[in-house]
């Protein structure tokens, strides 16, 4: 059923009760009644569901979705959910893609759906012979890959190439043969290490080698997910703020103290959304950093401009393993009910929605940093944490943060102080 979703702009969202916020979503994303009660919590995942996904199951925990708004992707307003402990992260996202949405939002693009899988081959008495072997009998190579996938290859994908290099290690010289997989809508782990398995007895016969290693590389550099945006000066903050910006970015491209922080503050974004579609987070986060690496020096995953306008041009490449096929993405009721949300058809769709949080979230951390620091919006969200720490009942809560802003002290001892006095009615 198409969605009746015409904007993602709603006033004061973040002013509302979760129970609205879930009924705007409900209502615009046509989420079903048993959807939405698994949004809520009323619905619990089945123990039977938790065990079957990992081992020794003796329970599970609870982590907060919001959904990012004001976010216009590729022309289509889109609800982003983001699944996060972290306070701020949503807001951040939000508030950023508010800047851009006049200006047209997100446009994002993907090289591909390939993945490596990697073959390990050591005692080779002649590699270059062996390599030039390996490719004489790439399409039997291929062929045996592909019969252990035929719904893969059925659906336009499976193995289509092959690579082999020879590496020179301190101790050895090895033979390692990359599987190129058109892993589809997949995020293709599976598939991947099924074909190097079944395919490495024959590759040892090939080569006359030992093959120890078969598995699939994290580092994604064929399935590349490029996002961009332009944010309005004036919404963030002018001129000298997006001097601010562009020079914060610059120290991070640089330095690699700045970067590792200006990088995990893009994947607060990415990571919320990965994890809210039941999607691999270890796997997108190797990949992230070890292609902020690809150059020899680790460098910032976004770039940052001044256009023409004055307003700031930003843009992020990244690898993106995501599929929406397999896995938690169709096991987990959330993860399921998350992909409808976002009304997602494919993999590369996800991976975009994806990049795109991850650029407004980059944006907002630098104009944080640019202007007040970022410890004064976060703290002040960090704030209801540490009332309900002091034991503030929901009620309280507001009230207490609003006195701890306006002293402008929001230590831990001082808000358990303010609870205190207000549960006393001193």
């Amino acid at each position: 059923m198409p969605s009746t979703t015409t904007t993602t702009r709603v006033p004061g969202f973040y002013r509302l009760t979760p129970d609205e916020r879930l009924d705007i979503v409900t209502k615009n994303c046509n989420l079903s009644e048993d959807e939405t009660k698994y949004f809520s919590g009323e619905y619990a995942l089945p123990m039977d569901l938790a065990d079957s996904m990992i081992e020794n199951v003796i329970g599970q925990i609870g982590i907060p979705i919001g959904v990012a708004a004001n976010f216009k992707v590729n022309g289509k307003d889109t609800f982003i959910p983001m699944a996060t402990e972290e306070p701020s992260v949503v807001a951040a996202a939000s508030n950023a893609a508010k800047a851009a949405y006049d200006l047209g939002g997100f446009y994002t693009s993907m090289s591909g759906t390939i993945m490596r899988g990697q073959i390990q081959v050591l005692n080779v008495a002649d590699p270059f012979a062996a390599r030039a072997k390996i490719f004489e009998h790439k399409s039997e190579i291929l062929q045996r890959c592909n019969e252990k996938d035929p719904t893969l290859v059925s659906l336009g994908g499976g193995a289509i190439d092959l690579e082999v290099n020879i590496i020179q290690t301190t101790n050895s010289l090895m033979l390692i043969v990359h599987l190129i997989v058109d892993t589809k809508d997949a995020m293709g782990a599976n598939a991947v290490n099924t074909m190097a398995e079944s395919v490495a007895p024959f590759i040892e016969t090939i080569t006359n080698g030992r093959v120890v290693l078969r598995i699939i590389s994290n580092l994604a550099d064929r399935r590349l997910v490029r996002a961009r945006a332009v944010f309005s000066a004036e919404a963030l903050g002018g001129k000298e703020i997006v001097e601010n910006i562009v020079n914060a970015f610059e120290f991070a491209d640089f330095d690699p103290y700045r970067a590792a922080t200006h990088n995990k503050g893009i994947m607060n974004g990415i990571t919320a959304v990965v994890l809210a579609t039941g999607n691999d987070t270890r796997a997108v986060e190797a990949g992230a950093h070890a292609y902020a690496s690809i150059s020899g020096r680790y460098r910032s995953l976004t770039k940052w401009e001044i256009n023409n306008d004055g307003n700031l041009s930003g843009s992020i490449e990244l690898p993106m393993a995501v599929g929406i096929v397999g896995g938690a993405t169709k096991t987990h009721p959330v993860a399921k009910a998350s992909l409808k949300i976002m009304e997602i058809n494919s993999a590369e769709e996800l991976a975009g929605c994806i990049a795109a949080a991850g650029l407004a979230q980059n944006v907002a951390a630098l104009r944080a940093l640019s202007a007040e620091g970022v410890q004064r919006g976060h703290m002040s969200l960090h704030a209801r944490n540490l009332a309900v720490m002091a034991g503030a009942h929901r009620s309280e809560i507001d009230r207490i943060v609003a006195q701890a802003i306006e002293e402008k002290d929001l230590r831990y001892d001082r808000i358990l102080e303010i609870t205190k006095t207000i549960q006393r009615g001193d």
